[in-house]
């Protein structure tokens, strides 16, 4: 705000919310710190920002509000450019009798007002908000990098007429330099980290660019102005640039990473291009450094479930599988049980497709079908590295599979991963690849089935009732009236993007190859019989570890549901551990 002595510093004097004492270290504090007493008062925790905002709606008599979708009109925004209210920050909401209603942070910058009056060319009335909230109305109103893309249109203006069939390579490789292209795509992706988001989609349409990202899972629109799709290919063309992949390509896939910093955290970018009839389709996976390494105590998993896993890989030798399907924490799993056992009398190496994170004390290797290092060949030559534990990226063939049992009854622990429903699915798996049963019960130790789910947002968490419908396909009615069990939701708030969950945590299935389920193996039972079996030896499916969390006010049964299959024929009556 402006000014080291604002009309706000006496306002809170007067309403006893600030003291001369305090005033006086914090004037002392400013010569050192090149803030204003304003941003030191909320840095301090002397005052809040609402209080400020309550303060100054009280002296100068101007209401305080909080933005929502009903304050504004679409016409008032089509009328006030982008680059004007994101320069002042400050967000039109509607039009009353020629005069514009603007939501301002700082009501004492009369400067910064009077500009506004002389590029509208209109009275305001000025009514104050949170300083975020007006940040977060700009861009899902005007969109993210708006006036990024509106001055490119005013610098670009034979764009729209020229159509991207007529440019030349030439043309693109200067605009994908172009400053304003540069800062546009920095902003996507300083957005989508800060928004938490896993994945960045570039999706060209006939008549549209669109920007989507994942947030926990879930695919969100990304606010963006629908001229983007004027510069796609420069955009296409940055991206290239930065991941060092060329961008005169466009008729085959490519796959690039680039190395970001944000803050105190370090990512890693994966980007993948896909060419289409439309235009390149661009993928960015991003992968943050710092979130990778959780303990096994922090993956989800239950006391039990816990207790077994732990046993398990401690084991000399046997194979240890992860199932489920993309996206599903399989990688982060394995990741932390061979965090957990890395020491300096193991020596543990990797193949990977690809590596996602560099794992200290760990040697990993990344396959290169182009000259044939693939998983199989890799795990040949990993063989011949006097190894101790091994993790294999991925049984995708009888080779890999019939080497990695190999690898197993030689004395080596494996890890690996299979694409399949359930952990007992694993079992008619490697069985359909040709691996034979008495194969599977001599090397595989436990297969763990694993799904993410959304965790209920602690800021808006509130206790309802679900509808009996989900409550029937959940748990039976006996087990309803037993326990009585509350279930918690999300009401939605803007911590959580009012989705009503903020970040996920796993549920798993973990089945033992134990005598039982060998002999079930051995005669090739089908893979339904032998999760039957494996629930009535103790083993919790992925829905009952589901209703677990969901009990412990972790997750809705609408979140367990939508990531679960019914679990057919099995009993699964009887409470949750």
């Amino acid at each position: 705000m402006a000014g080291k002595m604002s009309p706000l510093v006496n306002f809170l004097i007067k309403d006893k919310l600030l003291t001369q004492e305090k005033l006086s270290i914090l004037l002392a504090e400013q010569k050192e710190a090149n803030l204003t007493i304003h941003e030191l008062l909320i840095r301090n925790g002397i005052v809040s920002e609402e209080q400020i905002l309550m303060t100054l709606s009280k002296h100068l008599d101007l209401p305080f509000i909080k933005i929502t979708p009903q304050e504004i009109k679409a016409d008032i925004v089509k009328k006030v450019p982008a680059k004007i209210a994101t320069h002042y920050n400050f967000m039109p909401l509607r039009e009353e009798n020629g005069v514009i209603i603007v939501a301002l942070y700082d009501p004492l910058d009369v400067i910064v007002q009077d500009e506004i009056r002389l590029f509208l060319k209109k009275e305001i009335k000025i009514v104050l908000a949170k300083k975020d909230e007006i940040s977060q109305a700009i861009r899902k109103y005007y969109g993210i990098g708006a006036d990024t893309v509106e001055r490119m249109m005013v610098e670009n203006q034979n764009l729209e007429v020229l159509g991207k069939e007529q440019k030349s390579e030439e043309d693109i490789r200067d605009e994908s330099i172009d400053p304003s292209v540069i800062k546009f795509v920095n902003q996507i992706l300083v957005q989508a980290i800060n928004d938490r988001a896993t994945d960045i989609h570039f999706e060209p349409y006939e008549d549209e660019f669109r920007i989507r990202y994942r947030i926990d899972g879930i695919l969100y629109n990304m606010a963006i102005p629908p001229t983007i799709k004027h510069f796609e290919s420069s955009i296409v063309s940055r991206i290239k640039v930065m991941a060092n992949l060329d961008i005169a390509e466009k008729r085959l896939p490519q796959d690039g990473k680039i190395k970001a910093k944000g803050g105190h955290d370090e990512f890693d970018l994966r980007i993948s291009i896909l060419p289409t009839p439309l235009g390149e389709s661009v993928n960015v996976r991003i992968l943050s450094r710092s979130s990778l390494f959780l303990g096994l105590e922090k993956l989800g998993l239950g006391g039990k479930d816990l207790e077994i896993l732990n046993s398990i890989i401690q084991h000399p030798h046997g194979i240890i599988l992860a199932t489920g399907p993309t996206g599903s924490g399989k990688t982060t799993t394995l990741y932390a049980a061979l965090s957990k056992i890395n020491s300096t009398d193991r020596k543990i190496l990797t193949i990977e497709d690809p590596i996602e994170y560099q794992l200290k004390g760990i040697t990993q290797m990344q396959i290169q079908p182009k000259i044939g290092l693939t998983f199989a060949n890799g795990l040949r030559s990993m063989l011949r590295h006097d190894p101790d534990v091994m993790m294999v990226g991925e049984i995708r063939d009888l080779e890999t599979a019939e080497l990695a049992v190999r690898t197993a009854l030689t004395g080596h622990l494996v890890f690996s991963t299979l694409h399949t429903n359930d952990a007992a699915g694993a079992v008619t798996r490697l069985l359909d690849m040709g691996i034979e049963p008495y194969l599977i019960t001599s090397s595989v130790d436990c297969i763990i089935a694993q799904r993410l789910v959304r965790i209920i947002c602690d800021n808006c968490k509130e206790e309802y009732i679900p509808g009996k419908e989900i409550l029937k396909e959940l748990l039976d009615e006996q087990s309803l009236n037993i326990k009585k069990p509350k279930f918690y939701r999300g009401k939605g708030c803007a911590a959580c993007k009012f989705s009503g969950y903020k970040g996920r945590t796993a549920i798993y299935e973990m089945l033992v190859i134990d005598d039982d389920i060998r002999q079930l193996i051995m005669e090739r039972t089908p893979s339904n019989i032998i999760k039957k079996k494996a629930v009535s030896l103790g083993m919790k499916t992925l829905r009952r570890d589901g209703l677990a969390k969901i009990l412990r006010g972790l997750s809705t049964p609408e979140e367990v549901l939508r990531v679960t299959q019914q679990d057919m024929d099995i009993d699964i009556k009887g409470n949750p551990s």
